[in-house]
């Protein structure tokens, strides 16, 4: 099984960063391969991830570190909530530029004006905005943001 560039990438910047003893990019790094062999292995058989499944991977730990650190500034535990920030920064490295709020609320625009032609208005209209913008964010921004996003314009 060949590893695709982004898993090779991840692999030889993991050394670098043992040589270097980067204790918090190291453990990141770790984590993260981890989190990509796992889904490797997950179903029925074997296979190597596509670099596309291997940002949807990285993505979900970003976004595991992001709650746990909100979490940890909530319960007053900086030092955690630091340390979460960390390994953040080290994955985002390895993501696609998150799209701006603009650019999100662009996106959401041109799906509501699609289903609403369609005869489709309000809260109802919400799973078919959502079908339209999904493919066209994904990886690049958070579902919450994009959710909430297409609320607003649906009520407004």
């Amino acid at each position: 099984m060949a590893d695709t560039d982004l898993k090779s990438r991840l692999q030889s910047d993991l050394t670098e960063a043992i040589r270097g003893r980067d204790e918090v990019v190291a453990a990141t790094l770790r984590m993260a391969l981890t989190a990509v062999r796992s889904e490797e292995v997950a179903g029925t058989a074997a296979r190597t991830l596509s670099d596309d499944e291997v940002v949807g991977v990285l993505g979900r730990e970003a976004k595991k570190r992001r709650e746990a650190a909100e979490a940890y500034r909530g319960a007053g535990r900086q030092e955690l909530a630091d340390r979460e920030g960390a390994e953040l920064t080290v994955l985002e490295g390895y993501l696609p530029a998150q799209l701006s709020d603009e650019e999100i609320s662009g996106f959401v625009a041109e799906a509501v004006a699609q289903v609403r032609a369609s005869g489709a208005e309000g809260p109802k209209a919400m799973g078919q905005v959502m079908k339209i913008v999904q493919p066209r964010t994904k990886g690049r921004a958070d579902g919450g943001r994009v959710a909430a996003e297409v609320r607003r314009q649906l009520a407004g």
